[in-house]
């Protein structure tokens, strides 16, 4: 989520609990429950209501960040104008990424903070080159791994 979707969030959270427990201090003293000394207490039946109060609220704000993830996306990106074709890691926290945009491939160098286009080339040069190897579908899923390092063990 974006950070302007979690501030308003939580703050949608902070006033709903603190809008829950000014409700449960108020239906405490309308009920004239008031423990010894002055102090104003809740009956079992107030804490409940307050809670399932507090739930509702929250569920209402998650239901509302689901809706803002979903459906707040900038336009044209939903048709697909931008394709990520492929990446590599080449340290802890910088990446190589293959973007097509229109028919154009960028080599980008994505760093924490920064984003710099490598090389540009037309989408067909890549797909015309007689020596690159077909790419070979690689199975990165637990299953996958677990047979590998099995079929290792077994053989060696």
């Amino acid at each position: 989520m974006p950070t302007a979707s979690r501030r308003l969030c939580s703050s949608v959270a902070a006033s709903a609990l603190a809008s829950a427990l000014l409700l449960g201090a108020q239906h405490a003293t309308a009920t004239g429950a008031a423990a010894p000394g002055g102090a104003a207490g809740l009956s079992a039946g107030g804490i409940l209501q307050v809670v399932l109060g507090l739930a509702f609220v929250l569920a209402l704000v998650g239901a509302a960040a689901w809706l803002l993830k979903r459906f707040s996306g900038m336009p044209g990106t939903g048709s697909g104008l931008i394709r990520i074709i492929g990446g590599a890691a080449v340290g802890q926290r910088e990446r190589v990424v293959l973007v097509e945009v229109a028919g154009t491939w960028l080599l980008l160098g994505v760093a924490p903070g920064q984003v710099r286009t490598l090389h540009t080339m037309p989408k067909s040069e890549i797909a015309a080159a007689p020596d690159a190897p077909a790419p070979v579908p690689a199975d990165t899923s637990f299953a996958g791994w677990l047979r590998r390092v099995t079929e290792r063990r077994k053989h060696a």
